[in-house]
């Protein structure tokens, strides 16, 4: 690739988007044309400013990064979007696959698999860095060996269940899989009837026997 792929880098943590910034602005045939410390605020650059590639975290507070990539994604227009998190858990890695991320990689990645990730990207092909990957393995396998006791649930019901496991309440389960907290106490009814338990802990301790959390 001949010209430079410009870049725009989200973080609410202003010594990642300087540093990352002066990182890809020392490495020939890349330029950082914007950063933005929220989602409302990257959203407002990417109108005003052309870029190719947007590395952004996903936990930002306000607008999240997933929130981000949907907002692009309902456009016909705009960036590959990287996702560099702290984060490697699979669920996480999956959802963003599943809404179209072009690339995942986590936080400790070094200066040269970030450079190579974002030249991946650009060229039109996905990247997700080793740890990803092990994630992705490692939640196929758990899904296997859960698959008797969640066999009667649905994708949806697996989600809720995994992420009341977290500890997450309804509001914030619903913000994560974009559904009320009018739905999530339904999917959560459902689940005690499925799984024949009667509170939370119950459930807690199924999703912990099932793999669901590590």
């Amino acid at each position: 690739m001949t010209e430079e792929i410009r870049i725009a880098i989200c973080d609410d943590h202003r010594v990642v988007t300087d540093a990352l910034r002066d990182m890809f602005n020392g490495v020939p045939g890349f330029t950082c044309v914007g950063t933005a410390a929220s989602g409302s605020e990257i959203l407002f650059l990417l109108q005003h400013v052309a870029v190719d590639i947007l590395l952004t975290d996903l936990d930002m507070p306000g607008m999240d990064g997933f929130e981000v990539l949907n907002a692009i994604r309902a456009k016909p227009t705009g960036p590959k979007v990287l996702v560099l998190s702290m984060h490697d858990e699979a669920a996480l890695v999956k959802r963003a696959m599943d809404m179209d991320a072009d690339g995942y990689v986590v936080k400790n990645a070094g200066k040269d698999e970030l450079v190579l990730a974002v030249r991946e990207v650009a060229a039109g092909r996905r990247y997700f860095s080793g740890s990803v990957a092990d994630a992705l393995l490692g939640k196929a396998s758990v899904n296997e060996a859960g698959s008797q006791l969640l066999g009667e649930l649905t994708e949806r019901e697996v989600e809720v269940l995994a992420a009341l496991a977290e500890g997450l309440g309804n509001k914030e389960i619903g913000e994560r899989l974009f559904i009320s907290p009018r739905t999530v106490d339904t999917h959560r009814t459902n689940l005690m009837r499925k799984l024949d338990t009667h509170n939370v802990a119950g459930l807690v301790r199924i999703a912990i026997k099932a793999g669901l959390v590590r």
